[in-house]
């Protein structure tokens, strides 16, 4: 089934990939049966509209279950099944009201509660199950690599109206976000890092200079590769901006592709802008500076600085 979407399969240079298994998430189950469903409606012939007129639905509902935009009942979904002829009791049927299940169960993250906005419950839950990670940031330190002391004062220059005790919350979430690296198995991160992130002087020189020593620490973990884009190195396909993509173990989760900006974010999905941002990023990793030359100069940031 599943034939809605196709995963694009971009190998990280330099790196085989092996799928191994991870953490489980719901906002992935939720999104591999919003799949799932709108197969079986193509397979069985019928537009939205035909679904949300026998189901007495809104189209708009029906749209945002294909989306996996809302978390769909159990009972809801056996609904559509009939509708869609699937086998009641058969595998596709069984596999499909367990998806639905699954998808209802709460993550870790919702401990956290209001620390946290719908779109970043939607990132942890992606990156909570994803097996590869890759980031470009041209600006800052990517936040699976940042201090508290770092998060907090990115937290208290943005132009958003956190309490002290919002900002706190929101640095747990982050700091928690950091246990997939070191978690067993652990989750793969190919950073590329503009240099100007290690050169922007966030919270001060102490500030600074413990950033940098968790930079340098973090580049030696096996599953994490760091490299840094030079200022002199001219025009690069990331000057657009930054962007993470998240790949998954099973083929049938395609990769999507992060993207963060100052008024909200976006997760794309489709498959051509996913091969994009691989192409872009492998691109990047090419044109920054090598592992060796990235430690290097972060080490000299690092000196200048003490």
């Amino acid at each position: 089934m599943y034939g809605a979407l196709c995963k694009v399969q971009e190998p990280i240079p330099g790196r085989t990939e092996d799928a191994v298994p991870t953490t489980s998430s719901p906002t992935v189950k939720r999104r591999r049966l919003a799949a799932e469903l709108h197969a079986c409606r193509e397979d069985a012939g019928l537009t939205i509209d035909d679904v949300a007129d026998q189901l007495e639905w809104s189209a708009a509902k029906i749209s945002r279950i294909e989306n996996a935009r809302v978390r769909v009942l159990p009972r809801d979904v056996k609904y559509l099944l009939r509708i869609y002829r699937v086998k009641e009791g058969g595998p596709d049927w069984d596999m499909l009201v367990t998806l639905a299940r699954e998808a209802h169960q709460k993550g870790w993250w919702h401990a956290y509660g209001d620390a946290m906005s719908e779109s970043l419950k939607t990132l942890v839950g992606l990156e909570t199950a994803a097996t590869t990670l890759r980031t470009y940031e041209p600006e800052c330190v990517p936040g699976l690599l940042q201090t508290e002391d770092y998060a907090r004062a990115i937290n208290r220059a943005a132009l958003t109206a956190q309490t002290d005790d919002e900002i706190e919350k929101y640095v747990a979430v982050r700091m928690a976000r950091q246990e997939r690296l070191t978690q067993s198995p652990p989750t793969e991160l190919w950073a590329v890092v503009g240099e100007g992130a290690i050169r922007q002087q966030v919270g001060g020189v102490e500030v600074m200079l413990g950033q940098l020593a968790r930079l340098l620490e973090a580049s030696y973990l096996p599953n994490v590769t760091l490299q840094v884009m030079p200022l002199g190195g001219g025009a690069h396909p990331g000057m657009a901006g930054s962007f993470m993509m998240m790949s998954f173990p099973e083929p049938a989760d395609p990769d999507v592709v992060y993207v963060n900006y100052s008024t909200g974010s976006l997760f794309l999905e489709k498959p051509e802008e996913v091969a994009r941002s691989a192409l872009i990023f492998n691109h990047l990793c090419a044109a920054a500076l090598s592992i060796s030359q990235s430690r290097e100069m972060v080490s000299h940031a690092q000196q200048e600085l003490a």
